[in-house]
């Protein structure tokens, strides 16, 4: 079986009755984010890469058939139409790193109606997900307000997927390093990690598992200080640093307790034995609330490890997102179910300063004063253009963020703008939902026009 199998069964369902219905004409699908999850003051895009390999490798083959066959208990047969499909649409995308609001499309994809259709499952999950854990890692940069942030999520993502996914975010949000192996060495960014306190147990003392570690590693080390009394392991390390003239690059790292409390005796007992080179980390349970807190009080930490909190965006693990048809076959069209209103048409999002985005249709002329945010970036079913760098989503992230307002960027309460739709955009909403009434009363009234 490909990845065309990872589907929901109803985009299968449907897609069938498209093909018996010859229902192939192109039809654009908008995917967008109703609400912001609560103290949120913005999103950061990201899993459109993922979402285009898919894309680009997606084709229907005869063992995905005999398992949309088994999972609809139906002869192998019945569901021959969808054999060999593959995508040929077109797909317009903000790039990864952009920031985006509530409402903005991240994505919008117009391809034949069954394609557009079958994909839908796999790209709303991989761009939900992964926009939601580069948001999160993007708040603890701002929270950590210059000091490095690393990852060590792997262990508690949702699989190792996720973990790789976590990773790669956490980078493109500026993070300085990953504990995940595999994503280092795919990613080309530093590996980071230090030891367990099962390591310090595995030895009679504190000293002798600290003077094994730094004989096998040679350069820096970092040594974990709170398997027993904190302050007292402080001293040990303290002590095997000097000894060993390991003091520059070298770290200690708090792992539990109060962080601040612990860092400040750290700090001082350090500097007491003429170690100031000698760096203090905080791990435990940390994500960008608790590191704010940490900053804010003027902890002595030097870097900060977070991971699960973050790697699985535990206060806000998914987004109100969705994918919803806005046009078929040249016709606008909308949904009006209470609370999930959408509105029709292809999209276009112009930036503006201070975040006064504009929505407005995709045919509409430039306003001149704000710049796009969708860009082609698939036609055809192939790539318009390379792979997307690490070093440009962070790039591209650094620069949204120095212009967006301050409330937004605030770790609590944060004040998250609005964008607004155009007059045009707006006038079409109103002439679909005037129509759709008028077809709700008189079923053979003509269909309306763009």
């Amino acid at each position: 079986m490909s990845e065309a199998t990872t589907t929901d069964l109803y985009e299968v369902t449907m897609a069938m009755s498209y093909l018996r219905e010859g229902m192939t004409g192109p039809a654009t699908f908008s995917l967008f984010v109703r609400d912001l999850p609560p103290e949120r003051g913005f999103l950061v895009a990201a899993g459109l890469e993922s979402a285009l390999d898919y894309l680009s490798g997606l084709r229907v083959g005869p063992e995905d058939i005999d398992a949309f066959a088994a999972a609809l208990h139906r002869p192998p047969r019945d569901l021959q139409p969808l054999l060999g499909l593959e995508f040929t649409g077109d797909v317009r995308a903000v790039p990864e790193g952009r920031i985006v609001l509530a409402g903005e499309p991240l994505l919008e994809v117009t391809a034949p109606l069954p394609q557009a259709q079958l994909v839908e499952t796999y790209v709303l999950n991989q761009l939900s997900h992964q926009t939601a854990i580069a948001s999160k890692a993007a708040r603890c940069v701002l929270a950590a307000a210059g000091h490095p942030v690393v990852d060590f999520s792997l262990r508690r993502a949702h699989g190792p997927q996720a973990g790789f996914q976590a990773a790669r975010l956490g980078a493109m949000a500026g993070f300085a390093g990953t504990s995940n192996v595999a994503a280092a060495t795919a990613l080309g960014i530093p590996a980071v990690g230090t030891m367990a306190h099962s390591y310090i147990e595995a030895f009679a003392t504190e000293e002798e598992a600290f003077r094994a570690f730094a004989r096998c590693h040679p350069g820096p080390v970092t040594l974990l200080v709170d398997t027993y009394d904190t302050e007292e392991g402080v001293r040990v390390a303290a002590r095997v640093l000097r000894d060993l003239d390991r003091g520059p690059g070298s770290a200690v790292r708090l792992d539990s307790g109060d962080l601040g409390a612990l860092a400040a005796r750290a700090r001082s007992i350090l500097d007491s034995v003429g170690l100031p080179e000698v760096r203090v980390i905080a791990s435990g349970g940390l994500d960008e609330y608790a590191v704010d807190d940490l900053v804010r009080s003027g902890a002595p930490i030097d870097t900060y490890a977070v991971g699960t909190r973050v790697g699985v965006s535990a206060d806000a693990p998914y987004l109100d997102s969705a994918y919803k048809m806005v046009e078929y076959d040249g016709r606008p069209v909308m949904k009006l179910s209470s609370a999930k209103v959408t509105a029709p048409g292809p999209k276009q999002v112009f930036r503006r300063t201070a975040y006064a985005d504009v929505i407005r249709l995709a045919d509409e002329q430039s306003p001149g004063d704000g710049s796009p945010l969708l860009e082609t970036v698939m036609r055809g079913g192939q790539r318009t253009g390379g792979r997307t760098t690490l070093d440009a989503c962070r790039e591209r992230l650094a620069a949204d963020l120095a212009g967006l307002p301050r409330a937004a960027r605030r770790i609590r309460n944060p004040v998250a703008p609005r964008a607004t739709a155009s007059e045009h955009l707006s006038a079409l909403a109103r002439r679909v939902r005037r129509h759709i009434d008028e077809q709700t009363s008189a079923p053979y009234a003509r269909p309306v026009s763009p």
